[in-house]
């Protein structure tokens, strides 16, 4: 298998045309240094991460050596940020390496982010701190053990290099892995230009690379049901994040993958003691991707992505953009049932019930009242619960951890009624919420402290989430001190953007 030559690299999206990206190299640095490789996503990769973490194989991750056969490049895409539209975005700081045909049969792209500047870095050095790559590889690795469809991270590396934000701040790279990092920006960006052309030949790569065979399976017109796959897809995704308290914290349009992963960890965060309305993000000073906004934004996001392709579900059907438009309206109303419905189940599933309904639903509804009342933790809320089913000896959180407030009774007793008469046996539900409910998540003091120490050189502390968060359901009391909350005193309020 050879690695450090990339035979296996492709280069597919180059293929749609010059309009989609910009030539770009890596800027080489001084002194690099791997900080981690994950070396199991690099054998899913069919890459050898022997290779990978020789000198040879560092060069490569640090941009500093790149094979003659790969041929780099920034892509362009547009986006609106906050809610204000920018007509052209584009890659400032990453650099697409090209493709590799993983062992699952997908393509997947690999991406050195903080590789340099590139033609969209609008005044920017292309450059990341440190800070941002810890904690990108953190949740994205976190998030991919919960199930959550996610870009991944490859290997961090130490630049050796000084980044000047608020102050010098050492230099870091990400080599990120995803299914594509084609955006709703991406669409915007050559929709807004009326070239439609090139978001027919857009869409068409993206039904091929992403959606082909649900297409394949639809009776919709093709470019309908993009549209539908899509909107079920991201539904489905922020449903995910929403039944783990998660933030994403910057949900612009440019940020929303037409794959269906998670992008962009900059200001994210999970929450700890639960508020709906709940803002990580720095820049986010109006509230807008609060954590109980997430769904509405995301179907605000899908609309322009629906704006973009109506031309081309009027031109298959051979009916006027009127029509079309009917079509996405219905796809897009449809958005909000398809959140619910797999929201509710996640949430039937972390109590225990195979199953959401009429009797579960608004007993999952009572219990986040309850949370929001008592700003009970999250995470440790749906754990201590499952504990509340087990015999004392085999308890790990219930009373050592965590203790629900004397407020949770009367709905405990009405929870375990329902499951009793559903006829879940206390062990059966058990198993399903720990199976659902993690031990740990990245709890945003502790991922400070990941890169605090990494600021200082001392990567010992990131390397050990890494390795917890691998296995995030199962809890051991070695690893105690991940499952606990902040402090007072250790509780991080607000995150960053890492550009």
């Amino acid at each position: 298998m050879a690695l450090l030559s990339f035979e296996n690299l492709q280069h597919s999206y180059k293929q749609l045309g010059e309009q989609f990206y910009s030539m770009q190299a890596p800027t080489p640095v001084t002194a690099p240094m791997l900080i981690r490789l994950n070396r199991e996503l690099a054998e899913q990769l069919n890459l050898d991460p022997a290779a990978l973490a020789s000198e040879e194989g560092l060069k490569l991750l640090a941009g500093n050596a790149i094979p003659d056969n790969i041929e780099p490049i920034a892509t362009v895409y547009a986006g609106h940020q906050f809610g204000g539209w920018n007509p052209q975005l584009g890659d400032g700081r990453a650099i697409l390496l090209g493709e590799v045909l993983a062992q699952d049969g997908r393509r997947y792209d690999i991406q050195l982010k903080g590789a340099g500047r590139t033609p969209y870095s609008r005044m920017g050095d292309g450059r990341s701190p440190i800070g941002p790559v810890i904690r990108e590889y953190l949740v994205s690795e976190a998030m991919a053990a919960f199930g959550v469809p996610t870009t991944r991270a490859l290997a961090a590396v130490a630049t050796g290099e000084p980044v000047m934000r608020e102050g010098l701040l050492p230099g870091g790279i990400l080599t990120r892995v995803a299914q594509s990092h084609l955006r709703v920006g991406t669409m915007q960006y050559f929709s807004a230009r009326g070239d439609l052309e090139s978001v027919k030949a857009l869409a068409d790569y993206v039904i091929e690379r992403h959606y082909a065979e649900q297409i394949e399976q639809s009776r919709e017109e093709p470019y309908t049901a993009l549209l539908t796959s899509i909107v079920a897809a991201q539904a489905q995704l922020i449903a995910q994040w929403m039944s783990l308290g998660f933030i994403h914290g910057v949900m612009n349009t440019d940020n929303m993958l037409l794959c269906g992963e998670t992008v962009d960890y900059g200001p994210c965060a999970f929450m700890d003691s639960y508020n709906p309305m709940k803002v990580f993000s720095s820049i986010d000073t109006q509230g807008r991707y609060a954590f109980a906004n997430q769904a509405e934004i995301g179907r605000w996001n899908l609309s322009w992505l629906a704006q973009a392709l109506l031309p081309l579900m009027a031109q298959a059907e051979g009916a006027d953009e009127q029509s079309a438009l009917k079509k996405a309206e219905a796809i897009l109303e449809n958005y909000s049932n398809i959140f619910m419905g797999h929201y509710q189940h996640l949430l039937a599933e972390k109590l225990g019930f195979a199953e959401a309904g009429e009797e579960v639903n608004p007993l999952s509804l009572k219990l986040l009242q309850l949370m929001a009342e008592e700003g009970a933790d999250f995470s440790l809320t749906f754990r201590t619960l499952a504990d509340h089913l087990a015999p004392p000896g085999e308890r790990q959180f219930l009373n050592d951890i965590h203790t629900l407030p004397d407020t949770f009774a009367n709905w405990i007793e009405a929870w375990q009624g329902l499951l009793g008469g559903k006829n879940i046996a206390p062990q059966e539900a058990r198993r399903l919420m720990n199976r659902k409910n993690p031990a740990y998540i990245p709890r945003n003091h502790q991922v400070e402290a990941a890169i605090q120490g990494a600021m200082q050189g001392d990567y010992s502390h990131f390397n050990r989430m890494a390795d917890v968060f691998a296995r995030p359901y199962e809890y051991s009391e070695t690893n105690h001190e991940f499952t606990l909350p902040p402090t007072p005193e250790e509780e991080v309020q607000r995150t960053f953007c890492g550009t």
